[in-house]
């Protein structure tokens, strides 16, 4: 992720930048949208007493890159489609309808999934339609996967690390931001949770084009570089992505998979050999971070995020990141975040960073409240 920062000896360094900054905003396109004054935002209130849960998820990470391959288990063929880290949600349909086309040449009508979260689920779901009988196999449910915690912006960043995949990857990287991109405009509306939302990247530094997956997947993107009038920061970009609702979501999606004959077995798999002892011949292996164990991908690492959740605020109809900071505002409360620790495994609530993710958005959300006077 191309990640702003906000400290003022960032913003120092990045005055070499300014030359590039200045001549993108030559351009016609960018004049108009400098021009255009940016509207004045409802601010957060972000305070302790507000927050109604803190959550901690362990993101499934491989610094090379999600794995979308398939390999053979005695008679089995199992299509591995984990690792997703960040943008598990965001890249879901992509990768499922990808997972999909390795096993379309197979005759089997009858297809196992492992794991309920949005990989799985969506995987499922395109097997489904592509007329197959799928059984879910799954030590949790969604609310309690993985998938149920995420922050759910469609934004699919710490994906991978730079420096870390090469241009094949970064090429089914692109295909699965399209795929994915396209197809959850299909649910755009409260039935599935999902609606199109104002975001912001502030930034004490210029921001580029470039945005996750690509800029053509950000309509109405727009740069503003007056503090006085953007929000109290000398730099901001302003785009158009999807919220999703995980909670309403994935509720939908595992609706949506039982209304077409799914069939789910509440069961833990915990080795290979209990894979391979699976009715089905072809087995789907969605199992995000319980891959590094069922499968022994030593390559997978826990990327740790911990977010505060405060009481809901309707008017909040925006959402903006702000280097590690972020606030997406959804129905079960506002999303404050955040954190991306890979290699830590911890599961417990860490009170600096609840007071770093409290006190650093409280002073966002300040600059946007006196923004507005």
């Amino acid at each position: 992720m191309d990640r702003p920062t906000t400290d003022r000896r960032s913003f120092l360094a990045s005055a070499l930048a300014a030359g590039a900054y200045a001549a993108l905003a030559k351009s016609p396109a960018a004049r108009a949208a400098q021009e255009e004054p940016p509207r004045r935002l409802p601010p957060a209130k972000v305070s302790r007493d507000r927050v109604i849960r803190t959550v901690v998820g362990l993101r499934p990470y491989r610094p090379e890159g999600f794995v979308l391959t398939n390999e053979r288990l005695g008679e089995k063929v199992v299509v591995h489609n984990y690792g997703h880290g960040g943008g598990g949600v965001s890249l879901s349909w992509g990768v499922a309808q990808m997972a999909a086309e390795q096993a379309r040449n197979l005759e089997d009508k009858s297809l196992a999934v492992l794991g309920c979260g949005v990989i799985g689920l969506s995987t499922a779901r395109v097997l489904q339609r592509r007329g197959k009988a799928v059984t879910v196999y799954t030590r949790e449910l969604p609310p309690e996967t993985t998938s149920n915690v995420a922050g759910a912006l469609w934004y699919p960043t710490h994906v991978y690390e730079q420096g870390k995949v090469n241009a094949t990857f970064m090429e089914r990287y692109g295909l699965a931001c399209r795929l994915a991109h396209r197809e959850f405009q299909s649910y755009v509306g409260p039935e599935y949770g999902v609606r199109w939302m104002e975001t912001y990247t502030f930034g004490s530094g210029p921001l580029g084009r470039e945005l996750a997956g690509g800029p053509e997947l950000y309509p109405e993107t727009r740069f503003y570089s007056d503090a006085q009038r953007s929000f109290g920061f000398p730099f901001v970009r302003q785009f158009t992505s999807l919220m999703i609702e995980p909670q309403t979501y994935l509720r939908a999606l595992l609706r949506d998979f039982y209304a077409a004959g799914g069939r789910v077995v509440v069961k833990e798999l915990k080795t290979r050999e209990e894979v391979a002892g699976l009715p089905e011949r072809v087995v789907f292996n969605c199992t995000g971070l319980g891959a590094r164990a069922l499968f022994g991908d030593q390559g997978m690492a826990s990327m740790r995020g911990q977010i505060e959740v405060l009481l809901p605020q309707p008017e909040l109809d925006y959402g903006y990141l702000a280097n590690s900071l972020y606030m997406f505002p959804r129905a079960d409360g506002v999303i404050l975040g955040g954190t991306f620790e890979a290699g830590n495994w911890s599961m417990d609530a860490d009170e600096a960073t609840t007071k770093r993710i409290i006190e650093g958005n409280a002073q966002i959300a300040k600059g946007l409240k006196n923004s507005r006077q």
